[in-house]
């Protein structure tokens, strides 16, 4: 059995969800601070990928990032580097796919937060960077970590996006969701019940693990 799709799909997970983490919670952050209408335009545009088919999604990619169009045919010509079909361009597709699960969720919890103890910190002297990292998140870690796991949960099982921008290359750009796909095609549904297995069990375990996050924030 081939393990090159699950350490694929763990190792795209990952780096989207670093990426998510940074450029989520500073979207939300952000976002959560500005005027009502400002807000409400700013939160439609980011949110449209939770809504949007992940088919679509990987259409609109392959319009920007292909290699006769703007952005991919420019780092075609001038860098000789192919934007699609390769294994890190699914992080394109899994980071734009699961950016809104992490955006919604942290931007929640910025605005559920206290705004008196952010002014008394300023008072006290503190600058906005510090009162970010030092208070806020600290503060909304549980809600953030959730936010996280489900991310995660949903980059290592994205198919659609992925499949239409990097397709399916075994030892080079298959995953989980690609090989299942690639397995029922070709009537192995033996190999391709142990994927099944195998994905299942690593979203139940993610999910038990935030479950006790939960848990333990409560008991706080």
């Amino acid at each position: 059995m081939d393990l090159y799709p699950l350490y694929n799909s763990v190792r795209i997970a990952l780096i989207s969800t670093a990426i998510i983490f940074f450029v989520g919670t500073a979207a939300a952050y952000y976002i959560s601070r500005l005027p009502r209408v400002l807000k409400g335009i700013l939160d439609v545009i980011l949110t449209i990928p939770l809504v949007l088919p992940p088919t679509v999604i990987g259409y609109l990619l392959l319009r920007i990032l292909g290699p006769n169009r703007a952005i991919g045919g420019f780092f075609m010509d001038y860098f000789d580097l192919r934007l699609t079909m390769n294994w890190w361009s699914t992080v394109f597709a899994t980071t734009v796919v699961c950016f809104p699960l992490m955006y919604r969720t942290c931007r929640g919890i910025f605005e559920s937060f206290d705004e008196n103890i952010i002014h008394a910190a300023k008072t006290l002297g503190l600058g906005n960077t510090f009162i970010f990292w030092r208070l806020l998140l600290p503060v909304c870690k549980s809600g953030i970590m959730a936010g996280l796991v489900l991310s995660f949960t949903r980059a290592l099982g994205e198919y659609g996006a992925t499949s239409m921008v990097s397709g399916y290359i075994p030892k080079e750009t298959a995953t989980i969701s690609t090989t299942v796909y690639q397995l029922w095609r070709t009537e192995n549904d033996a190999l391709a019940v142990k994927w099944v297995i195998i994905n299942l069990l690593i979203s139940f375990a993610v999910l038990m693990f935030m479950n006790l996050i939960e848990k333990h924030r409560k008991k706080i």
